[in-house]
């Protein structure tokens, strides 16, 4: 059965970094785009960034851009979000998800979700 693991999500200070990971089992998803979304309390869930199938092409938020980078391992079946310059506006629950072949943004077109981890940044 395909499962998808988040980790590394925690408590971190304003300013400060957090590294998620991505863990994929049950099926090589080295053909699959990946990403990463996130819910805000009362919020709807939203996109964060992505990636896909070979690495070579990444996409992100405008909300992220230049402080948040998508990575993959596909030897590891191992994706990315690395966090840096954290603000409080970026408290959520993150979610990996998968997708088959080509890149996306949208939450509807992934077939596989992980069970989310928490981020939660101080002021």
């Amino acid at each position: 059965q395909e499962q998808l693991v988040e980790s590394g999500g925690g408590l971190v200070q304003a300013g400060g970094s957090l590294r998620l990971s991505c863990a994929a089992s049950g099926r090589t998803f080295s053909r699959y785009a990946m990403g990463w979304f996130r819910q805000a309390p009362g919020k709807e869930r939203e996109f964060v960034a992505a990636i896909s199938w070979s690495g070579g092409s990444t996409t992100y938020a405008d909300s992220v851009k230049g402080r948040f980078t998508i990575s993959r391992d596909n030897a590891k079946n191992t994706q990315y979000l690395q966090m840096n310059s954290l603000k409080p506006e970026d408290t959520a629950v993150y979610y990996c998800a998968a997708k088959w072949n080509f890149i996306a943004t949208t939450a509807g077109e992934y077939n596989y979700w992980g069970q989310g981890t928490q981020v939660t940044v101080s002021s």
